[in-house]
């Protein structure tokens, strides 16, 4: 798979680095295209080409295809909800002109192989969990709606007819992801990391509503394997998958778990409790069997076992 190039936009961020490494251990060639806004170059796989550059640029994404790209896994964007309320036109012109410029950039280079990833925010509060794909969409989040936005231009595109070739699109509405690389001093980006970071540098636990919402979280490197395996899956073609777990944990019984896996006791901890937060979902959990019939798709790693290596990544071990 060497002759095919992937490019990975926000390839030094959490998501995107773990991508890349996925994919060059799968043979693929990588291009990850950063701005470092969030990214890392530590996290920058040395076998990867690297072109730093914005989404919003059309230039900078230009310097991407000067390889032949066979697919383009998006993955950059502004990733907190509750930064979107700060700053709407942030998001709108990251997620949403973002992911236009890209789509215009890949027809215009004739790469017909699109991944998109998208976010279990665009449901909003659901009708009934688990949500299957096909329940509506009604983002009450900033982010989510400009998440939920780029995957239609995404999907529409490949419905385009006036194309000289077939836009293979496919999205991936993304629960909870945690692993390795996930930011410990970021307070807007994923709780698990969050809550991680307060206790290894034992600082108190905040928890924004009374705790008892409860989110599906999935592993980083079950995530990665959903995307390398659909890239040449003509079935995820034109499709929107759910990507979690499939299982519910309560905030509450996620910050336990943590307190106790640093040794100390959750009951003598220091934790305390905020109103909660404009956009959050109160409970989130995904029907996952679309993944696992057309992908043949499953998680693998148990939310205990996932916790345990995330954590002594944390502590570095």
């Amino acid at each position: 798979m060497a002759n095919k190039r992937i490019l990975v936009t926000g390839g030094a961020g959490f998501i995107g680095s773990n991508m890349a490494d996925e994919l060059i251990k799968s043979g693929y060639s990588v291009t990850v295209f950063d701005n470092l806004s969030t990214g890392d170059k530590k996290y920058l796989n040395p076998k990867a080409k690297f072109i730093k550059g914005d989404v919003k640029k059309p230039a900078d994404i230009e310097k991407c295809f000067k390889d032949k790209i066979y697919a383009v896994i998006h993955i950059a964007g502004c990733a907190s909800t509750i930064k979107s309320f700060d700053d709407p036109s942030a998001d709108l012109l990251t997620n949403t002109l973002g992911t236009v410029n890209m789509i215009s950039a890949a027809i215009k280079h004739k790469t017909n192989r699109f991944l998109y990833a998208s976010s279990m925010t665009s449901y909003g509060v659901p009708d009934a969990i688990p949500v299957k794909e096909t329940m509506p969409t009604r983002p009450i989040a900033y982010y989510g709606i400009t998440k939920y936005s780029g995957e239609r231009y995404v999907l529409a595109t490949g419905l385009r007819k006036d194309l000289p070739f077939k836009f293979n699109a496919t999205a991936f509405r993304m629960f909870n992801v945690y692993g390795r690389r996930q930011s410990l001093t970021n307070p807007y980006q994923g709780v698990v990391s969050i809550f991680i970071g307060n206790v290894l540098r034992n600082e108190k636990v905040k928890i924004f509503g009374d705790g008892k919402q409860s989110r599906d979280y999935v592993h980083i490197k079950d995530v990665c394997r959903a995307w390398i395996g659909a890239i040449d899956n003509p079935k995820s073609y034109g499709e929107v998958f759910n990507l979690g777990s499939g299982i519910r944990v309560s905030v509450n019984e996620l910050v336990k778990n943590i307190i106790r896996a640093f040794g100390y006791d959750p009951k003598k901890y220091p934790v305390a409790y905020y109103e909660a937060r404009p956009g959050d979902q109160r409970h989130m959990q995904a029907d996952i069997s679309k993944a696992a019939k057309l992908l043949k798709w499953k998680p693998e790693i148990p939310f205990e076992e996932g916790m345990k290596d995330v954590i002594n990544w944390a502590k570095g071990k």
